[in-house]
């Protein structure tokens, strides 16, 4: 036998929907779906209010933009490119010292817009040449004329005479840098008596300073020893204007000759 109380046993006469019916309900407890959209609605207006009363109506200014990093595009002109080529010293560069001033390619000279072209002459005819001389020739035959191959002789008297073409006596020539140095004193070279032409004495001097002749030397005989002599004799008797330096100089006897009377007289 069990100590709990038996449950009372619902009466028979009564039916199931009315029992449910009778039973009392539970009061409600916590927030209602109107009571939070209330409670929202009062917050939001509270919000918006607080920002009208207490906000600022100070414009907004953008701060300036400082220190920023700026980009461009770079092209092979650059010279910082430039010094990253490893070939910069290793191959011919356009911007390098020879090509800038040596190496420039010459201007070319475009023509204009209104050039013509020039002239080009017609090809010749060679089967052409001389048709026109050959109908003239054929038209106007050349008279017959006997050719005359052994013209007869003409005496011609010479203009010029032997003796006026040879000089009448002898002449003295100064050459080299003695040539331009004013001399203080004149020669007259005398005659060389010799039934023969003879040919020039040529001496080269030297002159100090002072004008004197300091050295005399026969560079050129003229096969007669007498008329060396006597040209190296003349070439030191010349004087000259005094000048800061030795010079040296050549002079050229050009003799004269004249013939020598024979007799027959027997020698004493």
């Amino acid at each position: 036998m069990s100590d709990l109380p038996a449950e009372p046993s619902a009466p028979a006469s009564q039916p199931h929907g009315e029992s449910r019916a009778a039973r009392p309900q539970p009061a409600a407890e916590g927030w209602t779906r109107n009571k939070f959209v209330f409670f929202v609605a009062v917050a939001l207006v509270l919000h918006v209010a607080l920002i009208i009363v207490f906000g600022t109506k100070k414009q907004i200014v953008p701060r300036a933009v400082t220190n920023v990093p700026h980009l461009r595009l770079a092209d092979s002109a650059d010279e910082l490119i430039a010094l990253g080529d490893p070939t910069l010293f290793a191959r011919p560069n356009a911007q390098d010292f020879v090509t800038e001033f040596w190496l420039r390619p010459p201007a070319v000279k475009q023509q204009h817009f209104s050039w013509t072209e020039d002239p080009r002459y017609l090809p010749p005819a060679p089967d052409e040449f001389g048709a026109v001389f050959c109908e003239f020739m054929q038209a106007n035959p050349a008279p017959e004329t006997p050719l005359n191959f052994k013209p007869e002789p003409k005496l011609i008297k010479p203009a010029v005479v032997f003796d006026e073409a040879m000089p009448q006596a002898t002449t003295m020539q100064i050459s080299g840098d003695l040539a331009r140095r004013r001399r203080f004193n004149q020669i007259e070279p005398p005659l060389i008596p010799v039934n023969d032409v003879i040919a020039p004495s040529v001496v080269q001097a030297l002159v100090d300073t002072a004008g004197n002749v300091a050295s005399t030397v026969l560079l050129d005989s003229s096969t007669d020893a007498e008329a060396d002599q006597l040209a190296l004799q003349l070439a030191r008797t010349l004087r000259f204007v005094p000048a800061p330096r030795l010079m040296f100089g050549q002079i050229t006897f050009n003799w004269h000759t004249v013939p020598v009377t024979s007799t027959n007289e027997p020698s004493r």
